[in-house]
C-alpha cells in the first residue's frame, strides 16, 4: 500500500486506465462490426473513441506526466542551435566527400589483398 501511496496512483486511476483501453478496443471493434457502413464513418467512430481514451488517460498522473513531458521537450527543442543552410550543405558535402574518399581506400586495400593473395597461393592468372 505504501508504494502505491509514493506513485500518486489509486484504484480511481487505475480504473481510468482499464477505461480508456476499453473505449480504444470498443472503437477498433466498432470499426469491423460495422463493416457495411460506410468507410467515412468507421473512421470517425474510431477517432471518436480515441479521442475519448486519450483523454480519459491525461486526467491520469501517467497522462500529466506525460503532458508535463511534452511541455519540457517543446522548451529544450526551443534552446537548440540549429544550423543554418550554408552550414548544414557544408556538412552534408564533406561527408559526402569522405564516404567517397574511404569507399576507394577500402576498395584499394580489398583489390591489394586479393592480389597479394592470389600471387601467395599461384592463382593470380586463373
Amino acid at each position: 500500500m505504501a508504494a502505491r501511496a509514493e506513485s500518486g496512483a489509486s484504484a480511481f486511476d487505475t480504473a481510468k486506465l482499464v477505461l480508456a483501453v476499453v473505449l480504444l478496443v470498443t472503437g477498433i471493434a466498432g470499426y469491423h462490426y460495422f463493416s457495411s457502413q460506410l468507410l467515412v464513418y468507421r473512421v470517425l467512430g474510431v477517432l471518436t473513441f480515441s479521442i475519448a481514451a486519450i483523454a480519459t488517460v491525461l486526467t491520469t498522473p501517467v497522462g500529466k506526466g506525460f503532458l508535463g513531458f511534452l511541455k519540457e521537450s517543446q522548451i529544450e527543442v526551443r534552446k537548440v542551435v540549429w544550423p543554418t543552410k550554408q552550414e548544414t550543405i557544408q556538412s552534408t558535402l564533406v561527408v559526402v566527400a569522405l564516404v567517397f574518399l574511404v569507399g576507394i581506400i577500402l576498395w584499394l586495400l580489398d583489390m591489394f589483398l586479393f592480389w597479394g593473395i592470389s600471387s601467395l597461393t599461384g592463382t593470380a592468372g586463373k
